[in-house]
This record gives C-alpha cells, sequence and structure tokens, in this order.
C-alpha cells in the first residue's frame, strides 16, 4: 500500500518512526526507547535508541562477545531487510535499492540506512 504522496516531510518520518517501531516491538518483543528519521536526498536513516537484549548483554561478557552480537545483528537485518525496506518503500513512494545497519554494542543504539532510486524531494 503507497502512501498518499501528499503527505508532508515530517508526517513521512513520523509514519516511518512509527512503524519501524512498531516493527521491532512485535519482532523482537521489545522496542526502542526512541526513534528518530532523518531523510537526506536519497536516504532515510532510522536511528533507534534503546538497549541491548538481554541475551546480547550476556555474550559481551565473554572473550568474543562483541563479535558476537555485531554477527547476530548483521544476521537479523539480513533476514529483517525485506520488511524494513517495504515500510520504507511504501511510505516514501520510492523503491529502496539498498539498506545497511550497524549497532552499537555499548549504548544498544543502531542505525538502519536505506537507499532509494532517486532523492526523496
Amino acid at each position: 500500500m503507497v502512501m498518499d504522496k501528499k503527505l508532508s516531510l515530517g508526517q513521512v518520518k513520523d509514519t516511518i518512526s512509527k512503524q519501524v517501531t512498531k516493527f521491532y516491538s512485535d519482532t523482537l518483543g521489545t522496542g526502542p526507547e526512541e526513534t528518530r528519521v532523518y531523510i537526506l536526498e536519497d536516504m532515510v536513516i532510522v536511528r533507534l535508541k534503546g538497549k541491548l537484549l538481554p541475551i546480547e548483554e550476556k555474550l559481551l561478557e565473554g572473550e568474543k562477545g562483541i563479535d558476537l552480537v555485531k554477527n547476530i545483528r548483521k544476521k537479523l537485518h539480513q533476514v529483517l531487510t525485506t520488511h524494513l525496506s517495504s515500510i520504507v518503500s511504501d511510505v516514501t513512494g520510492h523503491k529502496v535499492i539498498s539498506s545497511h545497519s550497524d549497532i552499537s554494542t555499548k549504548t544498544g543504539e543502531m542505525i538502519e540506512v536505506f537507499i532509494l532510486d532517486t532523492h526523496f524531494e
């Protein structure tokens, strides 16, 4: 379902924020404490503030904890990226051609970047 292209930039960012937050809450059982969305040219940047999952915090206690957590999140991104890209595509009305993700093992903050096929504006 493509959103009405008459949405303001603020409405687009707010809609993406709410839908991504709900998706993570439904999928992982817990969502970010705060989600911010920035749109810059052909990039949609989603910043998810929160904390690591309890299992990730436990893994960080081990010798290779950072690598384990990064690898888990990398795999999770691969599995979830199709749905997340659909959210961004549906709301912006533009095709997502690639996406990138990273997480801080210190703060739990995550960044998702979606590259659109053209500038949003």
